[in-house]
């Protein structure tokens, strides 16, 4: 193994740190998101609130791609997405975007 691969993977006391605050923040985030829920009473309203969280995280991820992308991407996205209303099969659907996305690249658009 060449010297210089193994000081990329060496772990220096700051780095060290570094990884254990960050294992620290993120268990404070979640331990503290468990116990703010205990404390906040579970109305209709709280449970569509909720049940939309995951639709909006996706739309949070997915449109600002969509957007650079381009209409590649765009028709990509809109396939998978009937790809996915239609059979329910995520991979099917991967699949379809990435062709469409191939496609349209290859045309040139």
């Amino acid at each position: 193994m060449s010297e210089r691969l193994v000081d990329w993977f060496s772990v220096t006391p700051l780095s060290f740190a570094a990884i254990c605050a960050m294992m620290v923040a993120t268990y404070f985030c979640r331990a503290g998101g468990f116990w703010l829920m205990q404390h906040v009473p579970l109305t209709a309203r709280v449970r569509r609130g909720l049940a939309a969280l995951p639709g909006s995280i996706v739309m949070a991820t997915v449109m600002p791609l969509m957007l650079r992308g381009g209409w590649p991407a765009i028709m990509g996205i809109a396939l998978a997405f009937l790809t996915m209303l239609k059979l329910r099969n995520e991979l099917i659907a991967l699949l379809a975007g990435l062709a469409a996305v191939a496609a349209a690249r290859a045309a040139g658009l």
